[in-house]
């Protein structure tokens, strides 16, 4: 009997079926975010981040342009398991002369469709209000500045057309998620007109519909981030009643809330009022810092919550983090793997016995069931679960190689 077969064994006793659960698990997309590759550089000219943005770090082989950021995320994706995903920036256009931001179309996209559709993965997208000039004093669709509104106000409406023609050709939904970085760093004398500017650039933005089949509008709140410590426009309280108005998603990002928040909680609370929710997974470290995601508690409660609420089609599951102190590839796979750890770990829970105890007031049982559970053998079914996907156990080796023969070369 093979340690997966024993495995299978133990889990049926508790009435998990493994192979199920392997089944279930390559069916779910995660998006791979692709600003991890290069440092959220982009190819539209920026050459430092700004906007409470921040990565550190001078690890060798940072992608500098699309033929480079491509070829590593091929290299990425053979070392990553299951149904794949790209998550772009509209800051990663793909254009032969200089481009502005209000201008982007689907025609600077081309090239990623060209890569991505005989690869089968799918896209998602993102507006980039961050990092230019047009960014005047940490405001953009909350400006007081017309002119600066109305540059940012064009430039989602553009994304969101690329995005609708993107899942359009794709076969499925693109979701176009807007973050913006407006915010004070000391305390503010107005909190109310900032947010009904944003009210209004919010209004003039979605006024136009595009099939849901094709595009799904998401926005993103935030806490705080560098030099806008003290007060964020675009706050989880405007946002959650902003789309709860107009028909759109929320988008959790775990690491844009208080660390004694839990995203894991918010998930069902959302799930009992909008069709869909979506995420950006990543790690903080004391605040939103965008570590590597690993493979922690937080991130297991988080896949609890949308295996057990029968939601892997309902959460949609996108990274988010970006750390050039290691080599970039390895946080890619290392990230997305603990995501499809996390994942699998939760199908491997005994949910439905466990919310029968819960509902049945056992909870001594219950704190029981929950402790077994944590000794079984899951490093054996993930191993099953690799190997089903041809994809390797062990990635380190050859991440070295492929750093010695292309990443030192750059």
């Amino acid at each position: 009997m093979t340690r997966y077969e024993e495995a299978k064994k133990i889990y049926a006793a508790v009435g998990v079926d493994t192979d199920k659960a392997i089944s279930v698990l390559k069916n779910i997309p995660i998006a791979l975010h692709c600003w991890q590759g290069d440092d959220v550089i982009g190819f539209v000219g920026s050459t430092s981040l700004s906007g409470g943005i921040q990565t550190t770090g001078n690890y060798p082989g940072r992608a500098r342009n699309f033929q480079e950021l491509k070829k590593d995320l091929e290299f990425a994706f053979s070392l990553i398991p299951g149904k794949k995903r790209l998550n772009l920036h509209a800051m990663y256009a793909v254009s032969d002369s200089p481009i502005e931001l209000d201008k982007i179309t689907v025609k600077d996209f081309e090239p990623w469709l060209d890569w991505a559709h005989p690869r089968d993965i799918h896209i998602d997208f993102n507006p980039t209000l961050f990092s230019s000039n047009m960014v005047k004093d940490n405001l953009t669709l909350s400006s007081p500045d017309i002119q600066i509104r109305d540059y940012w106000i064009s430039h989602v409406k553009a994304c969101r057309c690329i995005a609708a023609e993107i899942g359009k050709r794709q076969g499925t939904p693109c979701l176009n998620n807007l973050w913006i970085p407006d915010g004070l760093k000391d305390v503010p004398a107005d909190r109310l007109t900032p947010r009904l500017r944003l009210k209004e650039s919010l209004d003039n933005i979605y006024a136009v519909k595009y099939p849901k089949q094709h595009l799904i509008d998401a926005l993103e709140s935030k806490v705080f981030g560098i030099g806008i410590e003290s007060f964020t426009v675009g706050n989880s309280e405007f946002y959650i009643n902003y789309a709860a108005l107009n028909g759109l998603c929320c988008l959790l990002d775990n690491g844009h809330y208080h660390p004694t928040e839990s995203v894991a909680d918010k998930i069902p609370s959302f799930l009992a009022f909008y069709d869909t929710v979506a995420l950006h997974v990543t790690r903080g470290v004391r605040w939103d810092s965008d570590h590597v995601v690993l493979f922690e508690d937080e991130l297991k409660e988080i896949a609890k919550e949308i295996v057990r609420n029968d939601a892997t089609r309902r959460v949609l599951i996108g990274l988010d983090y970006f750390d050039a102190s290691i080599n970039r590839i390895s946080a890619w796979v290392t990230g997305d793997r603990n995501m499809h750890k996390a994942l699998l770990y939760a199908l491997l829970q005994p949910s439905g016995k466990m919310k029968k105890l819960q509902e049945d007031a056992k909870f001594t049982e219950l704190m029981c069931l929950f402790e077994e559970v944590k000794t079984y053998p899951f490093g054996d079914v993930w191993k099953e679960y690799l190997k089903q996907c041809n994809v390797a156990e062990k990635y380190y080796p050859a991440i070295q190689k492929y750093e010695a023969e292309v990443l030192s070369k750059r």
